[in-house]
């Protein structure tokens, strides 16, 4: 049914007009979930300088507005800011529809949207567990589950057209994280739903992929004062000996080869790697300085 509903508002000449070529970032249509700050919003400042189309979707509705008619401004380009809820299914098949009504189709969805609550087994509550896992792995399943719905039906249109599923996911994906189990289980199991996706979404030519950043310190993630990951690991004891959040920063920086921390220009290159190359899908790709290795 969501697949009738999404092929009424497709741009049939657009699909048309791009069939046979190879047409990169500034023709594509993109969804953002996350984007009214921190690295949502930097993956969609990057992408609307690129001249891209872009839903920005957050639960903070006053904010993701205002930060699509910021960009609307700044780069010239087609931005609109939507609420959306990826926990609650019906406001994620909404928030697509707007998507494809306004610019007639969908090229990439970034699943970026995610919360954080650290803490060791005697102190997380069920609650907070249940709310991490419901943002960060449901959340990815009903993106994945109606954009895939457009994607299929401008496949039909055109047979050898590529889609983009990306959900970024986290370094705490690939290697466990002390006290931080309720964050590192359901990027855990971002990872085994990208790869589960990407073997059913295949035939239907949409590459799914997970972006696996290290650790973003500049970004309201780490930094807010009051709830940012400085904080939360030093109360939680995460860096041993640290006095200060500045004390924890340090500590983390010095876990990378490369010596500091993940920017979030380093994953609009992997995130715009991920959509122009044609032969990768199921991929965890590490953005960690090398924090992370893979075996």
């Amino acid at each position: 049914m969501d697949q009738i509903v999404y092929n009424d508002y497709i741009d049939k000449d657009r699909i048309a007009a791009q069939a046979g070529r190879d047409f990169d970032i500034s023709e594509r249509i993109f969804i953002v979930t996350g984007a009214a700050q921190g690295l949502g919003y930097g993956i969609c400042e990057a992408l609307a300088a690129m001249g891209a189309k872009i839903c920005m979707a957050d639960v903070n509705i006053r904010g993701v507005r205002d930060a699509a008619k910021l960009l609307a401004r700044d780069y010239m380009t087609d931005v609109i800011g939507v609420e959306a809820d990826v926990t609650d299914e019906g406001s994620v098949r909404d928030m697509v529809l707007k998507a494809v009504k306004r610019f007639g189709g969908l090229d990439v969805i970034v699943s970026c949207a995610g919360v954080l609550k650290a803490g060791g087994l005697p102190d997380l509550s069920k609650e907070d567990f249940e709310r991490v896992g419901a943002v960060n792995y449901t959340g990815f399943f009903l993106c994945a589950k109606y954009a895939s719905a457009v994607m299929k039906a401008q496949r039909a249109l055109d047979k050898d057209r590529m889609h983009d599923i990306i959900e970024i996911n986290s370094k705490s994906g690939l290697e466990g994280s002390k006290a931080n189990f309720a964050y590192a289980g359901s990027k855990f199991g971002g990872i085994g739903l990208t790869q589960s996706f990407a073997l059913e979404l295949a035939p239907f030519g949409i590459k799914v992929n997970a972006i696996c950043p290290g650790n973003l310190f500049d970004g309201p993630l780490w930094s807010d004062p009051e709830r940012g990951l400085f904080k939360q690991y030093l109360d939680a004891g995460k860096a041993p000996g640290a006095k200060t959040a500045a004390d924890v920063r340090a500590f983390y920086e010095a876990k990378a080869p490369l010596g500091r921390g993940c920017r979030v220009d380093d994953i609009v290159r992997a995130v715009k790697y991920v959509v122009e190359q044609q032969y990768e899908t199921g991929q965890a790709v590490p953005v960690t300085g090398g924090q992370v290795m893979l075996r």
